[in-house]
């Protein structure tokens, strides 16, 4: 299967689930937006090191790749693998005495190394045709605002506060384009993985 690169482009935080973060990965060479909720201590883990801070004690992720180094292992890449049930699930690609060895990872705490070591994300078509969403632009060429923007101003929607639980599979559907339209990418993630369970149970 052909790999697609990805790269981070938002963390924000999740208006919608209190305790919980959003990491937004898009395609290198196209528009689409992959959404993935995480929780706060992941949401932190990767927020330093994208800033580039050095905490006192080293964190989790810190101690990983510090661990690694020792024993001359090299992350070469991260693989974001599968999607089940809603589930993101990744791999770390390693690199030990010329060999390439994979280890399973939650999603979050491989992004969270990706940027440790500065190692391309990867994932593939049938994910990002599941999961993905497409970033449009607007006539005069520029793009809605961004998910950032939308977290500062606490902008969701009306339907932001209303259980998915009450809401038809069709309606569904429709709520998942109009979060989309103002570029609510956790939101969106939500009401994705609610239809797709709809739809293996049936309905």
């Amino acid at each position: 299967m052909k790999k697609i690169e990805l790269e981070i482009v938002a963390l924000s935080h999740s208006v919608t689930q209190s305790h919980n973060y959003a990491v937004v990965l898009g395609e290198k060479e196209g528009s689409r937006r992959l959404p993935i909720v995480i929780g706060s201590f992941e949401a932190q883990a990767i927020a330093v090191a994208m800033e580039r801070m050095t905490p006192n004690r080293p964190l989790t992720h810190d101690l990983f790749k510090n661990t690694l180094e020792t024993f001359n292992i090299e992350l070469k890449e991260v693989v974001i693998n599968n999607l089940l049930d809603g589930i993101f699930y990744a791999r770390l690609v390693c690199l030990k005495d010329g060999e390439l060895v994979e280890v399973d990872s939650r999603t979050s705490d491989a992004l969270a190394m990706a940027v440790r070591f500065d190692c391309p994300i990867f994932s593939y078509e049938f994910i990002l045709d599941a999961a993905g969403v497409v970033l449009e632009e607007d006539e005069d060429g520029s793009s809605s605002p961004t998910t950032e923007a939308l977290v500062e101003t606490g902008v969701e929607g009306e339907s932001a506060a209303l259980a998915l639980d009450d809401y038809s599979l069709e309606n569904l559907i429709k709520l998942l384009d109009e979060v989309l339209s103002e570029e609510n990418y956790e939101r969106a993630a939500e009401i994705r993985d609610e239809i797709n369970k709809r739809k293996k149970r049936g309905g």
